[in-house]
């Protein structure tokens, strides 16, 4: 297992929310977290193929959904989006922490 800090920003319909996002990688899957102002998601169902992720985040805020997000690593760059049910999907970047 391995583990990963990344500095991220979503650009959410409601605003840009920096948060810090932690993946522990497990051969072909990932669980981990994503910390933001608005609080702790868990990551849940993350999958890697490749030089992707998927992944899933429960939130009861601001009401009770799943966010699902998918994203591309590039060396020590990711970026993706976060799809928010029908707040619709938010860009999503990151930088890994060294």
């Amino acid at each position: 297992m391995s583990v990963e800090i990344w500095d991220c920003v979503t650009k959410a319909p409601f605003g840009e929310q920096a948060s810090v996002f932690t993946i522990v990688r497990d051969g072909d899957r990932f669980t981990g977290s994503n910390v933001a102002d608005v609080g702790e998601l868990p990551v849940i169902d993350g999958r890697i193929e490749g030089d992707r992720l998927i992944w899933k985040m429960p939130t009861e805020k601001p009401m009770r959904l799943t966010l699902v997000g998918k994203a591309v690593v590039e060396g020590d760059r990711l970026s993706g989006t976060v799809t928010m049910g029908a707040f619709g999907k938010a860009e999503m970047t990151g930088v890994r922490r060294s």
